[in-house]
């Protein structure tokens, strides 16, 4: 699969490393550049409950975040669930935008 939980030196992280997914075809459809700074914007606005307890470290072409073993799971499974499913995409997008949250690209 394509993200990946690591732990080095006691500091715990997912990553998602971008380009060549599934629903980049909806992401730029939709306006948007399908790197890693779109998908912590998805993180943020999808799931706000998990994003708060995580720091990022996202770049243009992975996305990155580091926190606890359980949260870090949580958003795994969440994140798993999307990034083969361009409708669920394209319905997280659609309420970004009627929610006025801006995607930091």
């Amino acid at each position: 699969m394509t993200v990946h939980l690591h732990e080095f030196d006691g500091e715990r992280s997912l990553t998602l490393n971008t380009g060549g997914l599934a629903v980049d075809a909806a992401v730029t459809a939709a306006g948007h550049e399908p790197n890693g700074y779109f998908w912590e914007g998805l993180v943020r606005f999808a799931w706000p409950d998990i994003a708060e307890r995580l720091d990022f470290d996202s770049e243009a072409g992975m996305f990155c975040a580091v926190g606890g073993s359980s949260d870090l799971a949580q958003l795994k499974a969440a994140v798993e669930s999307v990034i083969t499913n361009p409708a669920a995409v394209r319905d997280i997008i659609a309420r970004a935008k009627t929610a006025g949250f801006e995607f930091d690209e």
